[in-house]
């Protein structure tokens, strides 16, 4: 993957939730012709997770969706308890919970899940 990019009215708000909860570093910021703060890359893993800035307003996603409707992130399972903690502390509840994946709302309801899913095992096997 080289990057996945999505809207944000707010993309330095979005970023930043993104940034502090994961410790995902800023690369850079964008600015449009006016001076305007367009976009915040982030460093995900080997690649970017570029947050856009639109004026757009997306009905809220649930279950599967066109296009992109979901970002996960990879925690270890002993991290999900802590992470779960943190973000209902910052008022994002769980939506939902399986065996691996705890799914929540970032601040504009875009949904993102943190899971410890065993991809390798499972899709080797």
């Amino acid at each position: 993957m080289h990057h996945l990019a999505f809207g944000a009215r707010d993309v330095e708000h979005i970023a930043g939730f993104y940034s502090h909860l994961f410790g995902l570093e800023e690369l850079c910021r964008k600015c449009d012709a006016q001076g305007l703060l367009r976009s915040v890359w982030l460093r995900l893993g080997s690649g970017v997770l570029m947050v856009e800035r639109t004026m757009l307003e997306r009905p809220p996603v649930n279950g599967v969706d066109a296009g992109l409707f979901l970002i996960a992130f990879r925690v270890d399972a002993a991290m999900r308890a802590e992470l779960e903690n943190k973000l209902v502390a910052l008022g994002h509840p769980v939506e939902s919970r399986t065996e691996h994946t705890s799914y929540f709302r970032d601040p504009e309801g875009n949904r993102f899940a943190i899971s410890h899913y065993p991809i390798d095992e499972r899709v080797s096997g």
